[in-house]
């Protein structure tokens, strides 16, 4: 596989900027500070606009006219949207890899699989779906398909910061998840491309359904406390 060119700045901006947003420190709804961002990182605000231009086909952001970028809000009726168009691009890409995988990258898939376990076991939910997430993203040469690629990885950072929101789920949920991904790469590794598919779904529909259980216990906080302090 080529080795990826360096980040330019922008991008560089582009993906600290990301990370505030998954991380929660930047708020749906907030407006992202040009001059702040500038400051922080010593860099132009051109650089600044040119990196807020590469995130919004992340759609973590929204740019207005005369009000700048805000971070994207994060809705149910979004998240549903997301992992429906997730789903169609990691069954097409499942699909590919079960076709053309060879000797070397099966031992990846399965080495991969250890280290889930591994992660599953710790509970480590983070490093669990990113290790799949961003994995899926780095298939290019068994994929070979950039176009289906490039929509994939426009899509990541806001699968990433949807799946960040369940970083307090059970153990069990955890290994619920692994054991729906370890179908997945079963059919995989026996070319199965069809059954990869369609594991892969399930897969997702279950991640989905995490987020939006997390998504509702969080909504479900801001309005109390939204409350509490009219009182």
């Amino acid at each position: 596989m080529q080795e990826q060119e360096k980040d330019s700045l922008s991008e560089q901006i582009a993906k600290h900027i990301s990370e505030q947003i998954i991380r929660g420190e930047l708020v749906e709804g907030e407006r992202i500070q040009e001059l702040r961002i500038s400051a922080e990182l010593d860099v132009s605000r051109g650089s600044v606009r040119e990196a807020l231009l590469l995130l919004q086909r992340t759609h973590l952001i929204e740019i207005y006219p005369r009000r700048g970028a805000v971070v994207s809000e994060m809705s149910a009726q979004q998240v549903r949207a997301l992992f429906d168009m997730s789903a169609l691009l990691l069954g097409q890409i499942v699909h590919r890899v079960a076709e053309t995988w060879r000797t070397h990258e099966a031992e990846r898939i399965q080495a991969l699989l250890h280290q889930l376990h591994e992660e599953t076991r710790q509970g480590h939910t983070e490093k669990f779906y990113d290790l799949i997430f961003q994995g899926m993203a780095r298939q290019h040469e068994m994929v070979g398909n950039p176009y289906l690629m490039k929509f994939y990885q426009e899509l990541l950072p806001s699968m990433r910061r949807s799946y960040f929101l369940t970083l307090n789920i059970s153990r069990r949920e955890l290994e619920e998840s692994f054991e729906l991904f370890k179908l997945v790469t079963d059919a995989v590794l026996i070319r199965k491309s069809q059954q990869a598919t369609l594991f892969m779904d399930d897969f997702c529909r279950h991640l989905r359904n995490l987020v939006l259980e997390s998504l509702t216990r969080m909504k479900q906080i801001e309005l109390a406390w939204a409350r509490r302090s009219r009182r």
